[in-house]
């Protein structure tokens, strides 16, 4: 594929991510965080899927990209769970503390 169309769809990609988030009510941050959860963890297996097929065909250095993709990854999953447990935390009555 032409990397000029990938890197339209990027930008494309991006820019509408950003409208659609910046237009979501506050309310429904929470909900939303938690579909990001999953759609992360779908990141993470196709970084996983990406590398193991790389090591097969390429050289180390690729591998090494293939892996810092994986921890990127993890790291975004991470974080965004601990979001959205402290922002779950927030609604938590103060006896039930």
């Amino acid at each position: 594929m032409d990397p000029l169309i990938l890197i339209g769809v990027f930008v494309v990609s991006t820019v509408l991510g950003y409208i659609l988030i910046k237009n979501v009510p506050s309310l429904l941050y929470t909900p939303l965080m938690s579909g990001m959860n999953a759609l992360s963890g779908i990141t993470v297996l196709g970084a996983f899927i990406i590398t193991k097929d790389i090591l097969e065909v390429s050289t180390f250095s690729a591998a090494i990209i293939g892996g810092i993709a994986i921890i990127f990854a993890m790291v975004n999953v991470v974080g965004g769970f601990s979001v959205t447990d402290k922002m779950l935390n927030y609604f938590v009555h103060k006896e039930n503390k």
